[in-house]
C-alpha cells in the first residue's frame, strides 16, 4: 500500500513540474545586441547627481529600443575628467569593443581656462585613435561661459567643428542645446541637467546617433 501511495505521489510531483519545465524551455532567449555605443565623457555624461537610469546614456538606450533598435549604450562618463584624461584612457574604452563612441569632453578644460589649442589637440588625437580602430565617432560640441571673454569662448566653440571637418565625423553642434541656462532643466548648481533635461538632450542628439548607426552599417 505504501508503495502504491509513493508511486501516486511521484506521478503527481512529475505532473506538477511538467508545465514549469515546458515554460522554461519555451521562453525566448535574450536577443543579442545589434551593436555597442559607448558614451565617453565627463559628469555631463556620467549624470552627476542623478541615478543611472536618468542619465542620457540609459535614456538613449531606452529610446533606441522603443524605436526597434536593440543597441547597448554603455555609460563611460567620469566626473571631473578633462580632455587629457579622456585621451589617457581611450585604449581602455576600446576594450569595451564599441561600434560607436559619443565623445563629450572639454567642458572641464574650459572651466579651468585651459588653452583651447591644448583641448583641441587632445580631442583630435582621441578621435584619430578611435577612427583608427574602425569606431564611428559622434563628437558633442560644447560652449563655454561668456565671462571668459569673447576670444576664448569663440576659440573654444570653434575647435569642435574644426575637428569634425578634419576627420569627417558626425558633430552634435551643442550637446546642451535647449537645456543650458534653464533653471527648470538643471540641478541647483546650474550646470548639470535634471532627468527632464537629459530627456531633452537625448531627443536632441538622437538623430545624430541614428546617423552614426546607419554609417556603421555601411562600413
Amino acid at each position: 500500500m505504501q508503495i502504491v501511495r509513493f508511486a501516486i505521489f511521484l506521478m503527481l510531483l512529475i505532473t506538477s513540474l511538467e508545465p514549469r519545465c515546458s515554460a522554461a524551455a519555451a521562453s525566448p532567449q535574450p536577443t543579442a545586441f545589434e551593436g555597442t555605443i559607448v558614451a565617453v565623457g565627463d559628469s555631463l555624461t556620467a549624470g552627476l547627481g542623478l541615478i543611472e537610469k536618468n542619465a542620457y546614456p540609459a535614456q538613449l538606450e531606452m529610446k533606441l529600443r522603443e524605436s526597434g533598435m536593440n543597441w547597448r549604450v554603455v555609460n563611460a562618463g567620469i566626473s571631473g575628467e578633462t580632455s587629457s584624461g579622456t585621451l589617457s584612457r581611450i585604449n581602455w574604452v576600446l576594450k569595451l569593443k564599441p561600434d560607436i563612441v559619443i565623445l563629450e569632453t572639454g567642458a572641464n578644460d574650459g572651466m579651468r581656462g585651459t588653452d583651447p589649442a591644448v583641448t583641441k589637440k587632445n580631442i583630435d588625437e582621441t578621435v584619430r585613435i578611435l577612427k583608427e580602430n574602425n569606431v564611428v565617432v559622434v563628437l558633442a560640441g560644447m560652449r563655454m561661459f561668456t565671462n571668459l571673454g569673447p576670444a576664448y569662448t569663440r576659440a573654444f566653440a570653434d575647435l569642435y567643428p574644426a575637428i569634425a571637418r578634419k576627420h569627417k565625423i558626425i558633430l552634435i553642434p551643442f550637446f546642451l542645446e535647449g537645456v543650458a541656462g534653464d533653471p527648470k532643466l538643471n540641478q541647483n548648481d546650474g550646470i548639470h541637467p535634471t532627468a527632464e533635461g537629459y530627456r531633452i538632450i537625448t531627443s536632441s542628439i538622437y538623430p545624430y546617433v541614428e546617423k552614426a548607426i546607419r554609417r556603421k552599417g555601411k562600413s
